[in-house]
């Protein structure tokens, strides 16, 4: 049996889909599982043993280009992918670009949702179609396409996994600083206004820091919007996080995640990937639905029931702080959402005292 799986969305997107992977391979143990997604997901499946090929496809390149350019990459990755012989092809997302590839793939069987938009929205893909519903968390909404095999979920945790050098590189960096036991804060996320107020979150640093005598290594990405968001806040600081930001790869943000004994941050991949570690949560949601994005918990083995509410809830070890306000506004150039900052540093404080 060779499947492929395709899930062009973002980083977190791309990690919330591994309990489907390893769904698929317990149903058929003899498989080989192949995944589609956009360059820069791809160290969210490497390394899983229950991956055989990541095909990247260079979605940033390709955008570039003119009209027909981009068709004639499209057909050359269709292509490369219809030359493996697929048994089985699910498309994880309602895109036009995976159904696209199913369509022509010549897959015995084809899942997936409903296309939304453009020429396939109209045309039959897929041999059955999941259900696209609002309210249902990530790793819910792909696991139904293990009932649509017509086989029961038994299971379902986030794997995500690093190399020996991953650790080592992350081990000496720690050693370089002194630190043993730390808080791993990620205060900033690709989309900016889901970022708490820089004085905020060094107030929530400070009380880490000052008050409960953590240590706090902080991260980003390179981004240079990212990092001059982690130096604001940095500069609002009375004490002083070892800052990491833009120095790490995303294997090795995932072993220093693994490392701590805390995560603190917003709704954003890193934030998946320190619960798919197991590492505790505390999440700050004013800009996006709990019920759909909370860190998953490993410890669960079917049911993560967060609500799309305001206040905290608590999913085994991870914590949110939750405002269902999403109205955006501009301020000074950029967009910030009321629900960040209806979240007080109060209640921040509180989830804090829970676990130190």
């Amino acid at each position: 049996m060779k499947i492929l799986l395709m899930k062009y969305r973002n980083i977190g997107d791309v990690l919330l889909s591994t309990p489907l992977i390893d769904s698929l391979k317990n149903v058929y143990p003899d498989s080989e599982i192949d995944f589609c997604v956009n360059r820069g997901c791809e160290d969210m499946l490497t390394l899983n043993p229950s991956i055989s090929k990541v095909f990247c496809y260079e979605r940033q390149k390709v955008k570039t280009n003119n009209f027909f350019v981009r068709i004639a990459e499209d057909f050359k990755f269709v292509l490369e992918v219809r030359k493996r012989n697929y048994d089985l092809v699910i498309n994880l997302t309602e895109g036009e670009r995976g159904a696209l590839i199913a369509y022509f793939s010549r897959a015995k069987t084809k899942l997936g949702f409903k296309v939304r938009r453009g020429v396939f929205a109209k045309v039959k893909v897929f041999d059955k179609l999941a259900q696209d519903q609002l309210y249902q968390h990530t790793v819910d909404k792909d696991m139904q396409f293990i009932s649509l095999l017509g086989e029961k979920v038994e299971a379902k945790r986030v794997g995500l996994y690093f190399s020996d050098a991953n650790k080592k590189k992350i081990d000496g960096l720690l050693l370089e600083h002194g630190v043993h036991d730390f808080i791993h804060i990620h205060p900033v996320s690709r989309w900016m206004f889901k970022c708490w107020s820089d004085k905020r979150m060094a107030n929530a640093i400070d009380y880490l820091s000052i008050v409960k005598g953590k240590k706090v290594v902080i991260t980003s990405s390179p981004d240079k919007i990212e990092m001059d968001r982690v130096h604001s806040i940095l500069a609002l600081c009375g004490s002083f996080p070892i800052n990491l930001a833009g120095q790490l790869s995303l294997k090795e943000l995932a072993s220093l995640s693994a490392q701590s004994s805390l995560f603190f941050g917003v709704d954003s991949a890193p934030m998946h990937m320190a619960a798919a570690l197991n590492t505790p949560v505390i999440a700050l949601f004013g800009a996006s639905e709990p019920k759909i994005w909370g860190p998953w918990n490993n410890d669960i083995d079917t049911q993560n029931d967060y609500q799309s509410m305001d206040g905290v809830q608590s999913n085994g070890k991870h914590r949110i702080i939750s405002s269902m306000d999403h109205t955006i506004y501009h301020k000074k150039g950029s967009k910030h959402c009321v629900g960040m900052d209806n979240i007080s540093v109060s209640q921040v404080k509180g989830v804090i005292d829970e676990y130190f």
